[in-house]
């Protein structure tokens, strides 16, 4: 076990999450003073890239342990659906099918990104130091870079599939699932980054992200129009929707997933099989059935705020899970990944020009490969939390192709390895 993570000082998860809130509500203070210094600061550092680096160094100092926590397991599964419902409820379903297909078609092109990248990384690395990309039987580094395309591509779900597929060692499979999480990361910490700068870029670009503007204010004037102060009963509503909506999901996948795998295990290429696929499916669909509804008033009381702060402390957890130190154990592995990424993101920013795509097009299709649901609502939302449900949408579109992606990236590297 990595040295850092065995000695974390606080191993207590009540103690944990109290250090996670306590830094959010100073980000987020601070983030909203008048003080020149502080306004400057956020000028060039957006707030939610913050919320998820500084866990990142409490957990890279060993102040506290991702790997031995259960907090991004609890976010996952019980804060990310509620937030998925509340994000959704005053969604404009029919403002979102507008943007036109430039979203779909930034999406597709961060797929192929990854199916290329993989072997190119390779052969790029081959010509530097062999060694890195060899390996025979279980321990052939192709058969491990498999479950970072599934990752990438599609999710953990997809992950697991190349892992069965092509059954690489437990310790070369162990070493390429801190490269993925450093790795994509360290790419999700740029697209943040990106999102407070999105309209020089959109300049750049010459992306015309007009739709995008008109969509974001046509929904802000709805909440505003319907805003009042919330009383206890509001909350608890709001609250019971989003965690009703939750249990309904995992009551839903409880049943989905195994009926799925005993009558069509092959559906499981798919991710059709996993319960978390499910949970998010069943949670976004049932904001979206809510949008059309009385429901889509709770927005008034700030159904989107909690939403919100749910979807944050999940960016804190996904902080903490990333140790900044691992690069040094690994470092070739991980030069392999970097250069994978380099690829993809070369790839992205080329055709983005091309179509002359807004950059939000390229923030959420790129993250809806790499991080999934988890993390492409957050990419989204850091443009503006009204955008969150496309990334879901398009991570769900991901979870979809992400195995027969990967596999195609698989045999592909396993032609240029060999």
């Amino acid at each position: 076990m990595n040295l850092v993570l065995a000695t974390a000082l606080f191993t207590n998860d009540a103690v944990v999450f109290g250090i996670l809130i306590v830094t959010l509500a100073l980000i987020f203070i601070t983030s909203a003073s008048q003080h020149p210094f502080w306004q400057k600061f956020y000028k060039f550092i957006p707030s939610l890239l913050l919320c998820y680096f500084i866990p990142s160094v409490f957990n890279s100092l060993g102040l506290i342990s991702g790997e031995e926590s259960n907090l991004y397991f609890v976010a996952s599964r019980f804060m990310l659906p509620a937030s998925l419902v509340l994000l959704t409820l005053s969604i404009d379903l029919k403002g979102i099918m507008s943007l036109g297909p430039k979203a779909i078609i930034m999406f597709l092109t961060g797929s192929v990104g990854i199916i290329i990248g993989g072997p190119l990384s390779i052969l790029i690395i081959h010509q530097i130091s062999p060694d890195i990309v060899a390996g025979t039987g279980a321990n052939a580094v192709w058969r491990g870079l498999s479950t970072i395309a599934g990752s990438w591509i599609g999710g953990g779900a997809n992950q697991t599939a190349m892992y069965e597929v092509f059954k690489p060692s437990d310790e070369l499979f162990s070493a390429m699932i801190t490269v993925d999480v450093i790795v994509a990361n360290i790419w999700m910490a740029f697209l943040l980054y990106g999102a407070g700068i999105s309209e020089s870029v959109d300049r750049w670009f010459k992306a015309d992200a007009s739709a995008i503007t008109q969509l974001r204010k046509k929904i802000e004037d709805y909440r505003e129009s319907i805003a009042r102060i919330p009383k206890l009963k509001d909350l608890m509503t709001v609250c019971a929707v989003g965690f009703g909506v939750t249990a309904l999901a995992h009551a839903g996948a409880d049943v989905i997933a195994p009926w799925v795998q005993t009558s069509a295990p092959g559906l499981a290429k798919f991710s059709l099989t996993s319960p978390f696929f499910w949970i998010i499916v069943i949670s976004t669909t049932g904001g979206l059935i809510l949008s059309f509804t009385r429901a889509r008033k709770l927005e008034g009381v700030g159904a989107s705020n909690i939403g919100s702060l749910l979807l944050y402390i999940l960016v804190a957890t996904i902080g903490m899970k990333m140790n900044i130190l691992a690069i040094f154990h690994t470092p070739g592995l991980f030069l392999v990944g970097i250069i994978w990424m380099i690829i993809h993101v070369s790839i992205m920013l080329t055709v983005a020009k091309l179509i002359k795509a807004p950059f939000f097009f390229v923030a959420v299709g790129s993250q809806a490969n790499i991080g999934g649901a988890a993390s492409a609502p957050i990419v989204a939302s850091a443009f503006n939390p009204a955008l969150a449900p496309v990334g879901v949408l398009l991570a769900v579109l991901g979870y979809a192709l992400g195995t027969y992606g990967a596999w195609l990236c698989a045999i592909i590297m396993q032609f240029v390895a060999t």
